[in-house]
């Protein structure tokens, strides 16, 4: 499955994503874990240590020169359709049967620009949903500026993660709307900080034609990471056993709907 996450900044994208990662991880499922949120947290979320950062792909101005034939990460002329089939392989950070690749920001040229960095970040995407078998979860920021309309048609389902307030609901609202502007129609939400007094009929309300799929508890044991490396594989970091069976239960649902 190709599935992509969004939702309001905040809200537990990168906490449904690693979930949903780990949740294929422990079916010995291989899975493409794509940090895509500038404000990237999912190798914490997914237990990998601070004090091992990655470095995004964005940055890496040698590998974007040599692939795309650029003399700068940023400008000049460049090829746009560089090779990316060996990224995974080489640049991904491996845990257990989860690569995940961090791709980052650009840092110039404004919004829509079309440099080495961005061919670069974008011909990855599209070999990733489209020349590879493994399931892809895409932790992406509120916008779905790193879909492209191919690579968004392409893609199994979007889930948009929501909770209670009010913001979640309306940036859930714009970001189905764009999305169904580039053909990505398959549009699910998920209720996150969820506990007894939360009214899921509300947001089910709220939400409109966008079904919801599932639900995850609220446990204030998530910010400190979702899963843990063990054994060369992850497991859910203590105590959150619970919040596992939550993600099965979605990625169940999305099985079933798509």
């Amino acid at each position: 499955m190709k599935i992509a996450i969004s939702g309001k900044g905040g809200v537990g994208k990168t906490t449904l994503a690693a979930l949903l990662a780990g949740t294929l991880e422990s079916k010995g499922r291989g899975v493409i874990a794509l940090d895509a949120d500038p404000d990237a947290n999912l190798a914490a979320a997914l237990g990998i240590p601070a004090d091992e950062p990655i470095t995004p792909l964005s940055e890496m101005r040698d590998l974007i020169a040599e692939r795309t034939l650029s003399k700068d990460a940023y400008g000049g002329y460049f090829k746009l359709n560089p090779r990316v089939d060996d990224i995974p392989e080489k640049y991904a950070r491996r845990i257990g049967h989860i690569r995940l690749l961090v791709l980052g920001g650009v840092a110039k040229g404004g919004a829509g620009c079309i440099c080495p960095a961005t061919a670069l970040l974008k011909a990855l995407l599209v070999h990733l949903v489209l020349g590879r078998d493994e399931a892809v979860i895409m932790d992406m920021e509120a916008g779905i500026e790193h879909l492209g309309r191919a690579t968004a048609q392409s893609m199994d389902a979007m889930i948009l993660v929501v909770d209670e307030g009010p913001w979640s609901i309306q940036t859930a609202h714009r970001a189905a709307k764009l999305a169904g502007d580039i053909g990505l129609k398959r549009l699910f939400a998920v209720a996150n900080r969820v506990t007894e007094s939360t009214d899921l009929d509300g947001i089910a309300r709220s939400l409109g034609s966008i079904p919801l799929i599932g639900q995850l508890p609220y446990d204030k044991r998530l910010a400190a990471g979702v899963l843990q490396i063990a054994n060369g594989g992850v497991q859910a970091a203590e105590g959150l056993t619970r919040c596992l069976r939550a993600a099965e239960e979605i990625l169940s649902q999305l099985e079933s709907r798509v």
